[in-house]
Formats: structure tokens, sequence, C-alpha cells
């Protein structure tokens, strides 16, 4: 693995570097982070190797053990199949609290988003894309004025995160018509149309169902 460079934050290049392992398959589901040698390895003190790790844990990557080392996640079919029925349970209901929103700014960030979306598409940057993927989602539900919804619907798309990462050898050709999804989902918001715009979050949130179960159908037959 990588040492950081002293030109940014220690933490947040251990947590960098430790992402991409993970989503690399470098570091497998399961396997043990010893602080002692992950931080030899990355060329930090124990302190900012902590930080990240936290980090890594609040998104689903990491699990944390009373007295033993953190290990990285596992996410079974199970898991993911559980998540986006959750996930679309919270989500078709937010689609249809927000569409109404009349804050210009809402609209500009969804766009913005859609933009950076498209950036990391063609800069075959993947690892980004799923990070935008992600704050695009908690953009719609920042418009939701029910902060249990809020913090509900961040928590699932963290659990659901990880699956995309372990999706990260195939989301290359996911990418762009889950860009598709979303640009059709912010056109309906601008109608105010929320029949259509409930209809295209339904038709995104079973898309990714169906690119999870593609993923591990794939992997069965390994």
């Amino acid at each position: 693995m990588e040492k950081v460079k002293a030109s940014a934050s220690l933490a947040e290049q251990a947590y960098s570097l430790i992402k991409t392992a993970i989503m690399s398959g470098k570091l497998a589901s399961e396997i043990e982070l010893p602080e002692e040698r992950l931080a030899a390895d990355l060329g930090v003190s124990r302190t900012p190797l902590r930080e990240a790790i936290r980090r890594l844990a609040a998104e689903g990557l990491v699990v944390l053990n009373k007295g033993k080392p953190a290990t990285v996640a596992t996410f079974t079919k199970e898991d993911s199949l559980d998540f986006m029925e959750l996930r679309s349970v919270l989500e078709i209901y937010n689609i249809g609290k927000v569409v109404f929103v009349e804050d210009p700014v809402f609209i500009h960030e969804l766009e913005e988003n859609l933009d950076r979306q498209m950036d990391a598409i063609k800069e075959d940057d993947y690892q980004e894309f799923i990070d935008f993927d992600r704050e695009f989602h908690l953009i719609l539900a920042s418009e939701n004025d029910n902060s249990k919804i809020r913090e509900m619907i961040h928590q699932v798309n963290s659990g659901v995160n990880r699956a995309f990462l372990m999706l990260s050898n195939t989301v290359h050709m996911s990418a762009m018509s889950a860009y598709e999804e979303h640009k059709r989902i912010v056109e309906a918001i601008k109608l105010k149309d929320v029949d259509l715009a409930t209809k295209e979050m339904t038709i995104h949130l079973k898309n990714i169902e169906e690119r999870f179960l593609f993923y591990y159908k794939r992997k069965e037959t390994e």
C-alpha cells in the first residue's frame, strides 16, 4: 500500500488509500486492520489512522470490533436486497415530499451534481462517480423537513454505497445508465410532476437492485 504524503491531511490520505485498497480488493472482506501494522504501512501515527478508520466505519466499509482490530466489512446478497427494500420505501416517499420545493438552490445543486457525475464518467473515475451518485440522493433527502427521514436516507445510502464499491469492477458499465436515470428524476422535479418523479425514482431504484443481482449472479458462477 502507498504511503501518505505530507502535502495534505494525514487522516484524509489514510482514508483515501485504505478505501482504494478495499475497492480494488487488495483488502478483502473480513480481513483484519491491525493499527500498528497499518500505521507502519502507511507511514502515519495511530491518531490519523484511527480517524480514517472511524470515517470508513461510518460509511459501512469497515466494522469496528471492541477489543479487536477493525475488519473490512462484508456485504451479502441478502444485505443488498434488504437495504434496497428500505431504500425504496424511504426514497420513493421522499421524492413526493421534495418535488414541490421552490428553492432554486435545490435544483442548482442537483444539476451541478449531475455535471460532476458526467465529468467522473468522462475521466473514467468510477470511485468519484460512486461518491457523486451517493451525494445525489443525499441532496434529494436534504429538502425533506423530517430530520429522521433525512438521517435514515443518509444511513441507508452509506450501506448501499458499500455495495457500489463491491460493484466497482462493473460500475463502468452502469454509470451512464445511472446518470441518465438521475437526469430524468431532476427533469421531473423541474416540471413539478410528482407522478413522473415517483415513477422515475422507482425505475432507478429497481435498476440498482437488478445491477446488484447481476453482480452476485456473476460471482456465484466464478
